[in-house]
């Protein structure tokens, strides 16, 4: 996001260059720029908060229930990858049993999704144990 308010903030603060010669009073307008794009971009994260608080308490599974539901089905993809897939091959190579080829995951996507709700999760048990939220 402060990628994104520096590529926006530089091109009016070029044309502060042009425009205003006092170097004090271009400083401090830049400043002031600067200052309220980092406030609008707080305040659109704090809204998007809400929106998640909102949708998190809602009674509907279908709204509610889609982090869970992430969660769940990459902890299920994890477990077959790592537990179930090994003793699988394991215990049909030891039973002289041929199968079929058995799926694999595109674990490349499914570790990027898994990780990002990981640090999601560990960001919000950090906030709880230093008592930002409830």
């Amino acid at each position: 996001m402060l990628g994104l308010l520096g590529s926006l903030v530089a091109p009016v603060t070029q044309i502060l260059d042009k425009v205003v010669e006092d170097k004090d009073q271009k400083n401090a307008l830049a400043h002031e720029i600067a200052t309220l794009a980092e406030k609008q971009a707080h305040e659109a994260a704090m809204a998007q908060v809400e929106v998640n608080k909102a949708e998190a308490q809602h009674r509907s599974i279908f709204v509610a229930g889609w982090r869970p539901f992430i969660g769940w089905t990459c902890g299920v993809a994890l477990a077959y990858h790592f537990v179930a897939h090994p003793f699988i091959l394991f215990g049909v190579s030891a039973a002289g049993v041929s199968i079929p080829d058995l799926p694999q995951f595109d674990m490349d996507s499914l570790m990027t999704v898994l990780l990002g709700m990981l640090g999601l999760g560990g960001m919000r048990s950090f906030e709880k144990a230093k008592g930002l939220t409830k």
